[in-house]
């Protein structure tokens, strides 16, 4: 058994003792930013493409599938897909629009579109405006598990992440991963050796797009309710941190870094209120300045290299 696996393996079985060892709804907030940061990851950290705008994403799926649970009464899974598949057709308006440039103009322009849906919502009458979408049931699974339970609904979010989390580390160790990343760092290059970057580029941005939705339907239903600040440019501002704190172009990276920040913020939000934003931008400038490479990059840098020494 390799180390890889055994320490995949750790994490897994971590995952299943965590609600003994915590309480069950941040964790399960934990992983639902966890999966909007491995989305994110895998657009900006393997693609090279830096997105703004990654939070229309995760706030249309929550309120695509928060309205057909509660208004056209589907079961969760059906609002879970549908979330999915709407962040997915958005995704893919975007990446359209938006792969045509490259670097700042590339992430001005998903920022433009992401602010864009952001006042879409607030006017749309099936989101609820600045009261939000509230009282979203989570019904039973497939007609048979009971989510109002938050240990099965546990269980639910964390099998969710799992899929999507082995799905990522799936595309990036495939050839189609193995092209991301040579487009990442010599775009020319690729291009020279007959990809079609554009296409490669689109089917990043898709599938980023649609991760990062099944992350805020699932995230509305641990909370049953959907909201602005889902979509709003804070959220993407966040992921980005999660993202860079973690380390950006790791695959676990991610993980560690949306564990951080939101149990920071749930732990300083009745203590420091308003100035919780405050520390995440310092914790951001100490991040850029000390860890270049983010926690998980620095600890990957200092296992391989005491690993040389030996």
């Amino acid at each position: 058994m390799s180390r890889q696996t055994l320490g995949y393996g750790l994490l897994l079985l971590l995952g299943l003792v965590a609600p003994a060892l915590a309480y069950p709804i941040l964790v399960m907030k934990v992983l639902c930013f966890a999966l909007f940061a491995c989305a994110f990851n895998l657009l900006t950290g393997f693609t090279g493409l830096l997105s703004f705008g990654h939070a229309a994403f995760l706030g249309t799926a929550g309120y695509v599938a928060g309205h057909a649970i509660k208004i056209w009464q589907f079961p969760p899974e059906w609002g879970l897909l549908l979330g999915t598949l709407a962040a997915a057709a958005l995704g893919w308006l975007f990446g359209v629009l938006a792969i045509r440039r490259a670097g700042i103009y590339f992430a001005m322009i998903t920022l433009a579109l992401a602010q864009m849906m952001y006042f879409i919502f607030i006017q749309a009458p099936f989101t609820g405006a600045e009261d939000g979408l509230q009282g979203v049931p989570r019904g039973r699974l497939f007609g048979v598990l009971d989510l109002a339970d938050d240990i099965n609904l546990y269980y639910v979010v964390l099998a969710i992440f799992t899929l999507a989390f082995w799905l990522i580390h799936r595309t990036i160790h495939s050839p189609f991963g193995q092209v991301l990343k040579a487009i990442r760092e010599n775009e020319a290059r690729a291009i020279s050796l007959g990809y079609d970057v554009a296409k490669y580029k689109l089917l990043a941005f898709v599938l980023s797009a649609a991760l990062a939705g099944l992350a805020g339907a699932t995230k509305m239903l641990v909370f049953r309710f959907a909201t602005l600040t889902d979509a709003h440019w804070h959220t993407s501002g966040e992921v980005v941190l999660m993202t860079l704190l973690g380390g950006m172009g790791t695959v676990l990276g991610p993980m560690a870094g949306a564990a951080i920040i939101v149990t920071l913020q749930d732990q300083l939000a009745d203590k420091v209120g308003s100035l919780v934003t405050v520390i995440m931008g310092l914790i951001f400038v100490v991040c850029v300045l000390v860890f270049r490479r983010g926690i998980v990059g620095e600890i990957g840098a200092l296992y391989r290299k005491m690993a040389g020494t030996r």
